[in-house]
């Protein structure tokens, strides 16, 4: 297994911050009118490098449980070195710092300089010199080849505008006999549905919002997922299933909640002296998953997929 420094020598440093993303191509942080792929990602890093104060961080457990579960299934091992694509503020990055222990290395990488950020100086309060945080696109992380045991990514490939490409890329990342595993989601609580519904008419064609882009194309079905890791020439392809429950006093924590991830581009498409009456339209949605005790209570089901390098 690799020691010291992965190659990462064209990344920008932390705490680097990309170009700033232009009117011309973005309206409101988000692609128009055909984005290119370089484009789709800048818009995607936008609306986390937004969020990133808040991301996983206003009292709602979502993040932390399902990338928990993520780590369990990849089942890390003392020593191993490691990679989280997509880390965020570190839901899935600390678990595996925990699991491969002072003998093992993570990487994390992430495309919005802000969550790195954050999540660095996290890295620091927590004494972890065997942890490295990189600011680059998943999709080409250019960490180098046969670097790693074991790669995961939760809820992040179904941002990516070619998730084909990016598994691929992923691949080689791997040691032969290396591990992927991946988590997107399956079906929505039927009331999400309902308030994706209420914003629709709001939303630019191209935003890319977490739970609607994720149910789309191969995202439909286990076997779409799966086939994705087949044709990236992974083998032992297996999904599971778990789920997570939201608990929310009421609609205004559920919309300081949606506010801290990425659904805060969809708020951000709706005009501000529309928002009050958007919020009592979606009050009136939600209290159909109000339980006797006046807290709303909403359900997801998570497909963890996961596959090996053969060679």
């Amino acid at each position: 297994m690799p020691s010291g420094q992965w190659d990462c020598s064209d990344e920008p440093s932390v705490g680097q911050h990309r170009p700033p993303v232009t009117p011309s191509t973005v309206d409101g942080d988000l692609p128009v009118n055909a984005p290119t792929p370089a484009e789709r990602s800048r818009g995607v890093a936008a609306i986390f490098d937004r969020v990133a104060d808040t991301y996983d961080a206003v009292g709602v457990e979502w993040f932390r449980p399902i990338a928990a579960r993520l780590v369990e299934l990849a089942e890390p091992a003392p020593g191993e070195d490691a990679v989280d694509l997509g880390c965020g503020r570190g839901a899935a990055l600390f678990p595996l710092a925990e699991a491969v222990g002072a003998g093992g290395r993570v990487a994390g990488v992430d495309l919005a300089a802000r969550m790195i950020e954050l999540t660095q100086a996290d890295v620091y309060a927590r004494g972890l010199d065997r942890v490295d945080l990189h600011v680059a696109d998943v999709a080409s992380p250019g960490l180098g080849q046969r670097q790693f045991d074991l790669a995961v990514s939760s809820l992040v490939i179904f941002f990516l505008p070619d998730p084909a490409a990016a598994l691929q890329t992923w691949r080689e990342l791997l040691l032969p006999g290396g591990r992927l595993a991946v988590s997107t989601f399956v079906d929505r609580d039927p009331l999400w549905v309902e308030v994706d519904a209420i914003f629709r008419p709001y939303l630019p064609a191209e935003l890319l919002d977490a739970r609607t882009s994720g149910e789309n194309g191969p995202f439909a079905s286990d076997e779409g997922v799966e086939a994705l890791f087949a044709d990236a020439g992974f083998t032992d392809v297996r999904t599971v299933h778990g789920a997570v429950d939201v608990t929310l006093a009421d609609v205004r924590e559920w919309q300081t909640w949606s506010r801290s991830h990425a659904q805060r581009a969809m708020w951000d498409a709706v005009p501000a002296d529309e928002h009050p009456a958007l919020l009592e339209r979606v009050d009136a949605v939600l209290a159909g998953a109000r339980g006797s005790d006046g807290r709303i209570r909403l359900h997801q089901t998570i497909r963890y997929t996961l596959g090996r390098r053969a060679s």
